[in-house]
């Protein structure tokens, strides 16, 4: 980087080499003979303001020394000059005025056109090394400006003075005023935009926007608290807060208790007003440097829409579309709440739960179509409700299906509803000139005498429904123990169920899969048991069905899937050589659009490598094959492996065979049981390995339990097998042992 010195005296050779007479002063060149309209255009004015304040100090801090101060743009003209009078007139002699441009072609070298050249520092000549002699007795001084966010140059500060006073303490005086020139600059013109951005804000906010002073004083008021709070802001500015209806209380609380408040749900305007607005509203207070309230910032944010389409939501979440009344949903919310008040002894009368199920209104829909059948469904609606009181419930729950919740103080209050109920129907429902007679069969069943529990209650009353039905319908009959015999314990039964994923009663036992040619276990099949408390081990058939039936079986289903892979997770982890585990799926299961998401958490969550997880689902849950195709492609796409269990009793067609990504073929028990006595079922085995091989497939065999199944199974070139003949499905110590202590752990290898 050259020099000072160097840049001069290179200005200086190209004043000679054009022929610059070095005793003559050049005239510089006029840009604007209007200099009030010079410094008034762009951002001139703003430069002069904040300059002069600045050249005021400079003057001074040097009040012993006669000095001009002029500032001139990025291009060199002369904008304002500022100093002793004396020198100021030796600068007009010069021809040095505001509105001239100096460039180094007319003016050789001079501080306003190298300050802004070489803007990396401050620039001083003085005396000789003026290149025009009448300039020799001077001392000049100069330092480009900017602007320190964009980096562009926007003029130059420059000191001038005689030769006896020169100092170059000046010139660390001039750098530090242009610093603080530069960061005045930077802040007014961030003040500016924040000023325009917080406007822009306000006025174009959806929010109402609410400020004050540390004294409550209202300070901003935008036109949307306006339209919300009606309330026009000339009348709010300048007044107290407190004086606000709805949230003045708010705000006064932030300010004295130094409370936040966030969301409070507020109602602007009466109830049953078109103009009624829901609000969410908001305050928080200010805090200054020292950490002292200097006011408050709120504001109010309509939901009215959001509210209403809540409240809608809500409604038809909560209550079936044609009748108005509530549906299933809210049903199990409102009867669970009232078995829970009547257990805490808050009240002491029955409770009767009232299952109506239309009798042949079948017909109905037939007949006129299923948009005359809802008018009749409204018709009988608005009956059932008219004649109970504000305290019973009802609720429809299916397409011809009403359960009632009605409080009763005694038995013959009972019979007394069951007659009522009756009475409804008696008159007959007239569409399209058309007399229908519908007739209703009741279950009835009664807290606490049939139950403390909202599904208990629910199931004996659709028992007593049904008892209804057989009976000829068009009656009402309670519930009785002699109805159901094993309902409680169904009941009981389905209530421990519910428990028991969550108590850890459900255990996982692992059935060997033999390799049929190395005679050795190269996987598992993972098989679920109940240890119930009292009932003992309980196996599958023993629950699964009512776990179908109550919906429990996806829970159960996901704890399989998930304990299996944390299982084979933690054998690998013992050193125990890796291999793979089969899980079955149920319908249900794999009926659910989540299957694939949910089987990549598990290995996610348990680190298990897929090719260690095989799933097997049943020949008949391929029957729907627009299902099945992409839900199998997407498992398949994890890397795990599928297998078809059971196969040969279902109903899968070969040319969707070909289409299944499956893995392994499982020939079902029953077929291996009939092997020695039934050629039919020999003849489908051979098939089916067969078919198996020319499709590239696995075949295992399950249920294997005598040397002659064995030895079948080997001539015919089945792969793998399972059965008692090798090992029974064992608890997990059972397969650690096996590995630990040597195959006569697992019996038959």
């Amino acid at each position: 980087m050259k020099t000072i010195a160097e840049l001069i005296a290179e200005a200086n050779e190209k004043c000679r080499n054009v022929g610059i007479n070095p005793e003559d002063l050049p005239s510089p060149t006029t840009i604007s003979a209007d200099v009030d309209c010079l410094a008034k255009s762009g951002q001139n004015e703003e430069i002069i303001s904040v300059t002069r304040f600045f050249s005021k100090k400079i003057i001074e801090s040097l009040k012993n020394i006669p000095i001009l101060v002029s500032v001139s743009d990025c291009n060199g003209v002369i904008l304002d000059m500022v100093g002793d009078d004396q020198v100021e007139k030796q600068a007009n002699y010069l021809g040095v005025q505001p509105g001239i441009q100096f460039t180094e072609s007319q003016m050789g070298a001079n501080v306003i056109n190298l300050s802004l050249a070489h803007h990396w520092g401050p620039v001083e000549i003085i005396g000789e090394s003026h290149y025009q002699l009448p300039l020799q007795s001077t001392a000049c001084y100069g330092v480009a400006f900017k602007n320190t966010l964009t980096d562009e140059i926007l003029g130059s500060f420059t000191i001038m003075t005689d030769i006896a006073f020169q100092d170059p303490m000046i010139t660390t005086l001039l750098s530090a005023i242009v610093d603080s020139i530069e960061r005045e600059l930077v802040l007014r013109k961030q003040n500016r935009q924040l000023n325009v951005f917080h406007q822009v804000m306000m006025d174009n906010s959806r929010y109402g926007v609410l400020t004050t002073n540390r004294d409550g004083v209202v300070l901003e008021f935008n036109i949307q608290a306006e339209e919300l709070l009606g309330e026009q802001a000339c009348c709010v500015i300048g007044n107290h807060v407190r004086n606000l209806p709805n949230i003045g209380k708010y705000i006064v609380a932030v300010l004295s208790e130094k409370k936040r408040f966030d969301e409070v749900y507020i109602t602007l305007g009466e109830e049953g007003d078109p103009k009624q607005r829901f609000c969410l509203f908001d305050a928080f207070p200010i805090y200054d440097k020292s950490n002292q309230i200097m006011g408050v910032f709120s504001q109010i944010r309509d939901i009215t829409d959001v509210y209403k389409v809540q409240q809608r939501f809500n409604f038809l979440a909560n209550h079936d579309v044609q009748t108005g009344l509530p549906n299933r949903k809210s049903l199990t919310t409102n009867l669970a709440a009232m078995i829970e008040e009547m257990n805490s002894n808050k009240v002491r009368h029955q409770l009767a739960v009232i299952h109506l199920d239309l009798d042949r209104f079948k017909i109905v829909n037939d007949t006129l179509g299923h948009k005359d059948g809802d008018l009749v469904l409204k018709r009988l609606a608005k009956r059932l409700v008219g004649n109970f009181g504000e305290d019973d419930f009802i609720a429809r729950v299916g397409g011809d299906e009403f359960i009632l919740f009605l409080p009763v103080n005694c038995p013959d209050e009972i019979q007394q509803i069951g007659n009522r109920l009756l009475g409804i129907f008696n008159e007959p429902s007239v569409i399209k000139g058309y007399d229908f007679h519908i007739t209703a069969s009741i279950g009835i069943s009664v807290y606490p005498d049939n139950g403390r529990t909202a599904e208990e209650l629910r199931i004996k009353a659709d028992t007593a429904m049904f008892q209804a039905k057989k009976q000829g319908k068009n009656q009402y009959v309670l519930y009785s123990d002699a109805l159901d015999p094993k309902s409680h314990a169904k009941i009981l039964l389905e209530a421990s169920l519910r428990k028991a994923i969550d108590s850890g009663e459900m255990v996982l036992y692992y059935q060997p899969k033999i390799d049929i040619k190395k005679n050795s276990m190269i996987g598992v099949e993972a098989l679920v048991r109940w240890n119930h408390p009292e009932l003992g081990m309980l196996s599958p058939s023993e629950f699964v069905p009512l776990a179908e039936e109550t919906g429990l079986i996806t829970q159960i289903d996901e704890w399989v899937l998930r304990t299996a892979c944390q299982q084979n997770k933690k054998w690998q982890s013992m050193g125990i050589p890796p291999f793979s585990v089969a899980i079955n799926l149920s319908s249900y299961q794999f009926a659910s659009n989540t299957l694939p998401d949910l089987v990549q958490s598990v290995l996610t969550d348990t680190g298990l490598k897929p090719e260690f997880v095989e799933l097997e689902i049943t020949e008949t849950m391929t029957m729907d094959v627009e299902h099945a195709i992409p839900t199998l492609k997407e498992l398949k796409k994890l890397g795990v492996k599928i297998s078809i269990d059971d196969f040969g009793t279902g109903y899968s067609s070969m040319s969707y065979l070909t289409k299944f990504p499956i893995d392994r073929l499982k020939v079902d028990r029953s077929f291996i049981w009939n092997i020695e006595k039934s050629v039919s079922d020999t003849n489908i085995v051979i098939t089916i390995i067969r078919m198996a091989q020319n499709l590239g497939l696995k075949v295992i065999a399950e249920g294997v339990e005598n040397e002659k199944q064995l030895q079948f199974l080997r001539e015919h070139g089945c792969d793998e097998v399972q059965g008692f003949i090798f090992s029974e499905p064992l608890a997990v110590d059972k397969i650690e042992s096996y590995f630990v202590k040597g195959k006569e752990a697992i019996s038959g290898i």
